[in-house]
């Protein structure tokens, strides 16, 4: 019988690329993954790991047992699952990963309700973007996962991954109520002089905003490169830049600036990312239902 440890080590291997990866992230030696790998060669009496350069990487036949590893350890969290939603409390550690315009606004309320209903699960939550964040769901870092989906970038679902959709963001144009680029009535087009803020060029919402400016016509002077949406509305009310902002960071907070909707209300799609074999677990069930009724009541 093989070791399932010894898969799923095996697995990692094959999603962190490098011993090191794999010995840092479950707090291991890299010569004692290495060691149990050898073990799991003389269990299947084939060779799983070849040597290439100062690294290795995984042959044919060790690609092959990956993938059955898959299903096997989908089918260890089913009965995990079961076994969980067999108690009569919902109990344990959930480990969340979002990103910053959830944590600001509908995860507090999350939270609220579930330590009402749930006082024994322990949530712990992570600020990572959806794309660093679904790698880490693969690999068990995190419970469930807060994705995005601009206009336009629809993507292939992650293999094992259970998507359920949160809510339908509005994006809007995000003006001073000031200044020189205060007109409640400009167009798009009409920015293109105007300094800008924008999410950094690499990520989706980022390519997002450069592509709907050049659509309009222009490329965008973008004086700030920020991640950061606080940093985004604060340049706005304080005059220093225009910005497309979604609706949900106007929750639980009034705007002081000026909100134009944009020809065709562009939204962005957020949903929650769980691994298959623990969409049925009831931690990750009652969160799901903490979210959506915090949309509900925002």
């Amino acid at each position: 019988m093989l070791d399932v440890h010894r898969l799923r080590l095996l697995r990692e291997l094959q999603r962190r690329g490098t011993l090191a990866e794999v010995a840092r992230a479950l707090s291991y030696s890299p010569s004692a993954i290495s060691q149990q790998l050898s073990q799991l060669e003389s269990e299947t009496g084939v060779r799983l790991l070849e040597r290439v350069g100062r690294g290795v990487r995984l042959t044919e036949q060790a690609r092959i047992l990956v993938r059955h590893t898959d299903a096997v350890l989908e089918r260890l969290e089913l009965a995990e699952a079961e076994l969980a939603a067999s108690l009569t409390e919902v109990s344990g550690t959930l480990r969340v990963a979002s990103f910053q315009s959830v944590l600001l606004t509908l995860i507090p309320s999350a939270l609220t309700r579930l330590a009402d209903l749930h006082p024994r699960l322990r949530v712990e939550m992570t600020q990572r973007e959806p794309e660093t964040a679904f790698a880490g769901l693969l690999t068990h870092d995190f419970d469930v996962v807060l994705g995005e989906e601009y206009p336009g970038g629809a993507g292939v679902p992650a293999p094992g991954v259970d998507e359920e959709d949160l809510l339908r963001d509005e994006i809007r144009l995000a003006l001073p109520r000031t200044g020189a680029w205060s007109d409640p009535g400009a167009t798009l087009a009409d920015l293109a002089g105007a300094p800008w803020v924008l999410d950094p060029v690499g990520s989706p919402p980022g390519r997002w905003a450069r592509a709907l400016c050049r659509d309009a016509g222009f490329e965008p002077d973008v004086r700030f490169d920020s991640p950061d949406y606080l940093l985004h509305v604060h340049l706005v009310e304080t005059g220093h830049a225009v910005a497309v902002l979604p609706d949900l960071l106007w929750t639980d907070r009034e705007a002081g600036l000026q909100l134009v909707q944009l020809t065709g209300r562009p939204a962005r799609r957020l949903y929650t990312g769980v691994r298959r074999g623990a969409a049925g677990h009831p931690a990750v069930r009652a969160f799901r239902r903490s979210l959506r009724a915090a949309v509900a009541t925002g």
